[in-house]
């Protein structure tokens, strides 16, 4: 082997080398994202190995700037918060990302204080909007393969802030326009940050 080829096989193992380590390190690893509300803050921890689809996909929003300005437009007390696509006049604000395939199936469950991807009936539909679960709905859950059964894919958990998140679901609720659960005083995600962890 000439000197030349030798520096060219220590180049490829480094280039593998480096990709490898870039691959591997989410695995396992946990993101942090910060949403600062009207409210007060929430922290939520998100499941990079269970859940990396959904993850990204929401991350890939963060840093865009979507959620900046949006607000929680459907408010359930005994269910659900959910944001990400409305901003104060309840104008939808159109999701930059096409559709993800639905996690639900990975594992986590939808219980109080996880967050979740909400989507239409159809599986594999979410985009920008989210819930964080206010009790334990075990409805929710991935049972099987079908349409009906195959739930709301979990991808992280409240770590702080549930107190903000028990105000929120506390808030007063009214129909406006044809969106019923829209709170009367808007509840905004003033900006939304990956933390360093």
């Amino acid at each position: 082997m000439s000197k030349y080829q030798h520096l060219v096989v220590i180049a490829c193992f480094l280039v593998f080398a480096i990709a490898g380590s870039a691959v591997a390190a989410p695995k396992g690893g946990k993101k942090v994202v910060l949403l600062e509300t009207s409210l007060g803050e929430i922290k939520i921890e998100l499941d990079t190995e269970k859940a990396p689809i959904s993850v990204g996909n929401f991350l890939a929003y963060v840093k865009d700037g979507h959620y900046n300005g949006t607000v929680f437009h459907r408010v359930i007390k005994d269910f659900m918060i959910q944001g990400g696509g409305f901003t104060e006049a309840m104008s939808e604000k159109k999701s930059a990302h096409p559709p993800i395939k639905n996690e639900a199936g990975n594992g986590l469950k939808n219980e109080r204080g996880t967050l979740a991807m909400a989507r239409t009936n159809v599986v594999d539909s979410a985009t920008a909007q989210f819930f964080i679960n206010t009790v334990t709905n075990d409805f929710l859950n991935h049972t099987d393969e079908t349409a009906r059964g195959f739930g709301y894919a979990v991808f992280g958990k409240v770590i702080s802030g549930m107190d903000v998140v028990d105000k929120i679901r506390a808030v007063p609720t009214a129909r406006r326009g044809m969106y019923d659960d829209v709170p009367k005083t808007p509840v905004v995600i003033i900006k939304a940050t990956i933390l360093e962890k």
